[in-house]
């Protein structure tokens, strides 16, 4: 009630400036005066509509790069090249007060590899709402752009709501899910806003994030991971500058979002991330977060128990599960109501 009145009260008092600058000079005194009231009251208003609805201010864009660092290590399993990277690019672009661009990352690989718990993450350590923060925008693409006969009208769509949500807010967070699966060259419609471009037509991109997510170059990373396997060097020996070419070459070759794409021929992508394939090991780790999370008893039996619920490759190896960790939540309730019940029936 308290929120409804005080919205009333702003749409009163814009009102009430527009009128009184409308005012003849002879009463031009005393529109500055209540102008300048009006000012102040709305200037009032607005602070503390922002203590109440989100704003694009220090009360709710609150970045936390540490703790950023912190739950890259301590909740992402099996990516040691996503910890390090990730954590650089958002310090690096948040700290700088005049970047020359958007920052622009681009992951890829495999399904339930954490890219678009990456994403999440990234959210909840710049906005107080996290991903549902109304500055942070997710595009879907079989959901937002299922059709590839309309692709110039998603590419007019598509710059509205960038053009729209910077003016609203600089620090805007942009995620594209299921880069793969875009339009071919609908991507290309957002070049001018990753670009080294000051302003465009008023408005400043250059303090923007967008956040590509892909299954492209999925297979030729873990190829790439599996041959270090069988060449007995340790996973954390994979470097991002030997999978940088591979992905870059995957990415502009392989049909999707990026086939042919003008933001790769002009390097406006800031850093390919790959997520690697994750080993049984890692799913282990998942498996005991979910449990935890969910209030679970954790035990190496049940950890197991729900691992051998998932599915391996390669056949002989049995070494990736094809999943990652994607499943594990799903599995952990279905094997825990399956404990819940042998214990009920015990019982009897």
């Amino acid at each position: 009630m308290l929120l409804s009145s005080c919205i009333k009260l702003f749409f009163v008092l814009n009102i009430f400036l527009t009128v009184s600058l409308a005012f003849e000079p002879i009463t031009t005194g005393l529109a500055v005066g209540v102008g300048v009231t009006a000012s102040a009251l709305l200037a009032g208003f607005n602070h503390f509509k922002c203590n109440v609805v989100e704003c694009c201010d220090s009360n709710w864009f609150i970045p936390n790069i540490t703790g950023l660092r912190s739950s890259l290590q301590d909740k992402l399993h099996g990516q040691h090249l996503v910890v390090d990277t990730v954590a650089k690019a958002v310090k690096g672009h948040i700290r700088n007060k005049n970047p020359s661009k958007a920052l622009v990352l681009s992951f890829h690989g495999w399904t339930g590899g954490g890219k678009n718990f990456v994403s999440k993450m990234i959210a909840e350590n710049l906005f107080v709402k996290g991903m549902q923060s109304r500055h942070v925008h997710l595009f879907v693409a079989t959901l937002h752009f299922p059709h590839k006969d309309k692709v110039e009208t998603y590419k007019d769509q598509l710059r509205e709501w960038i053009k729209g949500n910077t003016s609203d807010c600089p620090h805007s967070i942009f995620v594209f899910d299921e880069m793969d699966k875009l339009p071919e060259g609908l991507l290309d419609a957002i070049k001018p806003y990753i670009d080294h471009y000051p302003e465009i037509n008023g408005v400043d991109y250059r303090k923007t994030i967008f956040i590509l997510l892909s299954n492209t170059a999925g297979n030729s990373i873990t190829h790439k991971t599996l041959q270090h396997w069988h060449e007995g060097r340790k996973r954390e020996e994979i470097s991002l500058k030997e999978m940088d070419q591979l992905i870059l070459k995957g990415s502009f070759n392989e049909k999707g979002g990026l086939w042919h794409s003008s933001l790769i021929e002009k390097n406006l992508i800031d850093v390919f991330i790959p997520f690697l394939p994750l080993e049984r090991q890692h799913v282990k780790l998942c498996i005991r977060d979910d449990l935890q999370a969910k209030g679970h008893p954790v035990t190496e039996d049940i950890v197991t128990k729900i691992a051998d619920e998932l599915q391996y490759f390669p056949d002989s190896e049995q070494l990736y599960s094809k999943s990652g960790c994607k499943r594990v939540s799903q599995k952990v309730d279905l094997i825990m109501e399956e404990v819940s019940q042998t214990v009920e029936e015990i019982k009897r």
